[in-house]
C-alpha cells in the first residue's frame, strides 16, 4: 500500500465510507485531534514512570482509535459494525483516577503544567484532550456521536490531570503552585 495516493491533492479527503468531503471538515477536525492527542499519549505513555499509568496509556491510545473511527464514519449501517467505547472503560479511569488520588496530597492550589518532561507531556496531552472535546461536543449538534465517547474524552481529561500529579510525586517533585501575585520569589 502507498504512503500517498494523490486523491487529496485538491483539498478534499475521504471519510471511512469513501464519502469525500473538504478536509476542513468538522469531522475530520474532530478525529485529527484525537489522532494529535493519541500521539502525545504516546509520547507520555513512552516516559511516565507509575507502571499503572503505563498500563492505562497503552489501552487508552486503543480507545482514542475508536474514537477516531467512529468519528470518521458517516453511514448508519457502518457505524452500527464499530466498536464502542463501554462504560466500563470510562469505569477503568476512574477507577486509576481514584487508585492515584489514594497516593496523592490533597490539591490546595491550582498548579502550573511543567517542572519536569514527563508532567509537561502529561498536561499537554490533557489540554489536546480538553480541546479535543470541546470539537466533538460541538459536532455533536450537527450529528449523532456515541455519548460514551465524550464522556471518555472527558474522563481522560482529568485521568492525565491526575497522571501529571502522580507524575511529580514519582520524581520526587512538588506540584508547580501558581501564585495569583507572583513576583520574583525564591520559592517558585
Amino acid at each position: 500500500m502507498r504512503v500517498y495516493t494523490r486523491t487529496g491533492d485538491s483539498g478534499t479527503t475521504s471519510l471511512a465510507s469513501g464519502t469525500r468531503v473538504p478536509k476542513y471538515d468538522d469531522r475530520l477536525e474532530a478525529y485529527g485531534t484525537i489522532d494529535e492527542l493519541n500521539s502525545f499519549i504516546g509520547w507520555t505513555e513512552a516516559h511516565v514512570l507509575d507502571s499503572g499509568i503505563k498500563k492505562i496509556l497503552n489501552k487508552v491510545q486503543n480507545r482514542l482509535f475508536t474514537v477516531s473511527s467512529n468519528l470518521a464514519m458517516d453511514k448508519d449501517e457502518y457505524l452500527a459494525k464499530l466498536p464502542k467505547i463501554l462504560d466500563s472503560d470510562i469505569e477503568e479511569l476512574e477507577r486509576d483516577i481514584d487508585r492515584m488520588l489514594n497516593e496523592l496530597p490533597e490539591l490546595k492550589n491550582f498548579i502550573l503544567p511543567g517542572g519536569h518532561e514527563i508532567i509537561a507531556s502529561c498536561h499537554m496531552a490533557r489540554t489536546v484532550c480538553r480541546r479535543a472535546e470541546r470539537i466533538m461536543v460541538k459536532l455533536s449538534e450537527k450529528i449523532k456521536i456515541d455519548k460514551n465517547h465524550i464522556k471518555y474524552v472527558n474522563r481522560l481529561s482529568d485521568y492525565l490531570f491526575v497522571a501529571a500529579r502522580k507524575s511529580a510525586q514519582d520524581l520526587h517533585m512538588e506540584d508547580k503552585i501558581w501564585y495569583p501575585d507572583y513576583q520574583e520569589r525564591e520559592d517558585c
